[in-house]
């Protein structure tokens, strides 16, 4: 991110999704993190099984604190297997936010969602969180979600992030580290998704870029 976290006010919720960005070659760092990361529908509790999500029913329930909203948009498209993409690349970033803000103290969600390098970051960038004894807060939200299908076990995913309203919050004194919103407040994302033996789309890979001019509002 543009920020390196020794104070509180440089974690923010971007710092989730943004951690298994710099494992593949981002040009953020996990240890430069920034602002919210995540998507849902306005509420800490998960959504209604997706398609992809009725195919395995061993799914991790993901939760997320009732101050922290992640909203998605583009769910549908009208074919079955983009939305299943889009589907488990959602509650991948619900993953990252619920070990972060341990609703899933475990990281189940992790492994279930992650793969390869993507994994490794996202478990590094929640150790980070604990280090600082940092939390996150605020909202998320994820548009321009448009999936790429690559023979019938890998997917690429691009999307936009708005993280100007996601802040990290300190674990003990619960306070919220708002910085400004500036262009860098809004990321596009360039994913690969890989659907392994149980039909779940996991992230392999992912990397940013801040302040890119297809997402600006």
């Amino acid at each position: 991110m543009n920020r390196r976290p020794p104070l509180l006010a440089a974690l923010t919720l971007t710092a989730a999704a943004t951690l298994t960005l710099s494992a593949c070659g981002s040009d953020e760092s996990p240890s430069e993190p920034d602002r919210i990361a995540g998507a849902d529908t306005g509420t800490g509790a998960s959504q209604s099984p997706s398609p992809s999500q009725a195919q395995s029913p061993d799914r991790p329930e993901i939760a997320l604190p009732s101050d922290l909203k992640l909203v998605f948009e583009d769910t549908e498209t009208g074919d079955p297997v983009k939305d299943a993409v889009l589907a488990d690349s959602a509650e991948r970033m619900r993953a990252v936010d619920a070990a972060i803000t341990g609703t899933d103290p475990k990281g189940e969600a992790l492994g279930f969602y992650n793969t390869g390098k993507a994994l490794e970051a996202a478990l590094s960038w929640v150790d980070q969180f604990k280090e600082a004894n940092a939390t996150l807060t605020g909202e998320a939200r994820y548009y321009d979600r448009d999936v790429t299908l690559k023979g019938g076990t890998a997917a690429v995913l691009t999307f936009c992030a708005d993280e100007s309203k996601g802040f990290s919050k300190d674990r003990t004194t619960g306070k919220v580290a708002k910085t400004p919103v500036t262009k860098n407040s809004y990321v596009l994302y360039n994913t690969r998704l890989d659907k392994n033996s149980d039909g779940v789309w996991q992230t392999s890979q992912i990397i940013s870029k801040r302040g890119a001019a297809q997402c600006l509002p």
